[in-house]
């Protein structure tokens, strides 16, 4: 029996820093991009992202029985992809290997250590519920993180079946999907019990509102708990009763790539250990904050000695 199974993507990330040269700022707050320029980079640097992989090397290192299940390719990628997710001892037998590419990303530095994104989706589009074997799947947690085409299809599918199974499902949607509104992701919705979010996400789904009233209306969909995030204010929990938060501490952000998915399963880690929504507030926010004073978004994911 595992304690969760992610079900998400993998990407190799390459994180390019060119010491602010590339995003320049100018007057009124815009920024300019150099054109026809070549720019020297600082430093350069690889790493394993995608926030399925994320979250199941999060969530073992915090002393859960954790597997991920998501599509690679075959190539030189794939096995960087699955030999980092050995090490870090998450079950890699559910993965699905294919003739195309391992997703890819490129880590553009920004100004305030922000980020621009360039991201290949390759496999990650392509994960066939078919190949997935449900006799095999035996867990108390489903998370799932942003996926698209065959892979969301496969996503609604797993929502159903955990529904007969008695599984629980977390969900970590992303801006692409929430934009395209409730019904595009209700097969998914209907049956999860934690939803995480930032604030932005939240007001696609039930409109741009206060905080209260979006954690309201989104608990009205049939969620148990629903998490909002909002950078460096206030993060926000409600199942139903009460509204929980907690502010981030004032921390040097090195890089903020993976943040969200460290705190969210940070915060579902805490709920499977202690079931306390205040206890995993914090936990989820320690990780997020370990996170981004570092580069990579696995580099310093916490441990649960370490919180």
């Amino acid at each position: 029996m595992y304690d969760v199974i992610t079900v998400g993507s993998a990407t190799v990330d390459a994180f390019i820093n060119t010491g602010s040269r590339l995003f320049q700022k100018t007057y009124k707050k815009y920024v300019k991009v150099p054109f026809g320029s070549k720019i020297l980079i600082s430093d350069l640097k690889f790493d394993i992202g995608g926030g399925g992989t994320n979250t199941a090397v999060a969530f073992s290192r915090m002393g859960l029985k954790t597997a991920w299940i998501g599509s690679i390719g075959l190539g030189t990628n794939s096995k960087r992809v699955l030999n980092l997710l050995k090490k870090e001892k998450v079950d890699i037998s559910f993965a699905q290997q294919g003739n195309g590419r391992t997703g890819f990303s490129v880590i553009l530095d920004a100004i305030g250590h922000d980020r621009t994104i360039l991201t290949f989706k390759g496999n990650n589009d392509n994960l066939e519920f078919k190949k997935i074997p449900l006799k095999e799947i035996k867990t108390k947690w489903f998370y799932f993180s942003a996926m698209l085409n065959q892979s969301l299809e496969t996503q609604k599918k797993l929502a159903s079946f955990a529904k007969k199974n008695n599984i629980s499902i977390a969900y970590n949607p992303s801006s692409y999907l929430v934009k395209k509104g409730v019904k595009y992701i209700k097969d998914i919705l209907d049956n999860t019990d934690l939803l995480i979010l930032n604030k932005e996400e939240a007001g696609y789904l039930v409109g741009k509102k206060p905080v209260d009233i979006m954690l309201k209306r989104l608990f009205e969909l049939g969620i148990n708990l629903v998490v909002i995030t909002d950078g460096k204010n206030k993060v926000y929990a409600y199942e139903g009763s009460h509204i929980h938060a907690i502010k981030p501490h004032k921390v040097k952000i090195l890089e903020t790539t993976g943040a969200g998915d460290a705190f969210a399963s940070g915060f579902l880690a805490g709920i499977i250990k202690k079931g306390d929504i205040e206890f995993a507030l914090k936990v989820g926010l320690a990780n997020s904050e370990s996170v981004i004073t570092h580069y990579g978004a696995k580099n310093k994911l916490l441990r649960w000695s370490g919180l």
